[in-house]
């Protein structure tokens, strides 16, 4: 058994972040020394929106290439992956899409013992540098770690094509770290859990980013868009340098996990922790307003009825959200919040 003193971290090797870029994924391959043959993953329509130029890219480069296309991130998806990469016997997989194809390929390459690329067509959450992958089960969406990825090719100009929900969306996910870092330093004083001040402090430094750029995303700037797409690569560094998601991943978390198993499909990832950060952000006396007002800045969802659920859905996730992860300790407690109090929040927060 290894000793607790020792501390792992798992980072990508190449990052890539630029205009009309997928063209130079074969390349990246041979100089990261991947040969033989690729399994691309990618959703239906993330397949021709950018799957096609990196099938393209890889066969310029003399290499040889499969495609499966994947709609949903279950586990029954991830095992038909990794049934296709043995298969195919696959030497890399890389994922070429948003949130539920990254995180499919991501782990199905962890359970093939194979290195996983990561080409986001969206900047939707962290999920596209982050070693962590959620997945859907029957109790609803669940965290599993997998692997980093070897290498992250991220086209500014495909996600800037990109509906902007979906970078509104990574924006809340981002503005999240506010409390997932207060929750990390909470769970260290009061439970004694293993506390990084470099992870922490690099994943509040993307959520100040993105609150100082807040305009600037909001008018679908490059500039904006760059600022995202790095903000959300350096969350998802910070969670390889801490071992876990901690970073990154506080009671918001379970508030958003909660409210998907309450009201299933009503609203991305991203959004959900957004709200769930001015909540937290109200109980861990933080500048709850500000939040809210970076958020409403993005265009994101700041209240029960822009994340198209019910008062009574909300509520009900957060008296439930203590008992997704009951091993990891945050502002919620062991006891979670009674119904009054939860009410009483969401009011005060003007959530509800």
């Amino acid at each position: 058994m290894a000793s607790p003193s020792i501390h792992s971290m798992e980072l990508p090797r190449r990052v890539v972040v630029g205009f009309n870029i997928l063209n130079v994924v074969g390349r990246l391959c041979l100089e990261l020394g991947i040969k033989g043959r690729i399994l691309v993953v990618s959703g239906p329509k993330t397949h021709h929106v950018a799957g096609g130029v990196v099938v393209d890219s890889l066969e310029e480069a003399g290499l040889e290439v499969s495609s499966l296309k994947v709609e949903e991130a279950s586990r029954e998806t991830v095992e038909e992956t990794v049934r296709a990469l043995k298969a195919e016997g696959a030497t890399a997989a890389i994922g070429v899409g948003g949130g539920k194809v990254i995180d499919v390929a991501k782990l199905a390459s962890a359970r093939a013992g194979i290195p996983f690329l990561s080409c986001p067509t969206a900047a939707s959450h962290d999920g596209i540098a982050s070693p962590q992958a959620s997945i859907q089960d029957s109790r609803g969406p669940i965290s599993i770690r997998a692997q980093s990825p070897l290498a992250i090719i991220a086209d500014i100009d495909v996600i800037l094509k990109a509906p902007y929900r979906l970078m509104a969306s990574g924006c809340g996910d981002i503005i999240a770290k506010f409390t997932a870092v207060r929750d990390w330093w909470l769970a260290h004083q009061l439970r004694g859990e293993y506390y990084g001040d470099y992870a922490a402090n690099l994943a509040l430094m993307s959520a100040r980013l993105v609150a100082r750029n807040a305009r600037l995303v909001r008018e679908g700037s490059e500039e904006g868009a760059r600022t995202v797409v790095e903000a959300l690569i350096s969350c998802g560094v910070a969670m390889s340098i801490a071992g876990s998601s901690r970073p990154c991943s506080g009671s918001e978390h379970l508030f958003s996990h909660a409210l998907e198993r309450v009201a299933p499909g009503k609203a991305l990832h991203g959004e959900r922790c957004g709200v769930g950060t001015i909540m937290m952000g109200y109980l861990h006396k933080l500048r709850w307003k500000r939040i809210r007002a970076v958020l409403k800045m993005v265009g994101a969802p700041t209240t029960a009825s822009e994340l198209g659920v019910e008062s009574e859905e909300v509520v009900n996730a957060l008296t439930e959200a203590h008992r997704i992860r009951p091993e990891r300790y945050t502002i919620l407690g062991e006891k979670g919040l009674t119904r009054d109090s939860a009410l009483k929040l969401a009011k005060e927060t003007g959530v509800i």
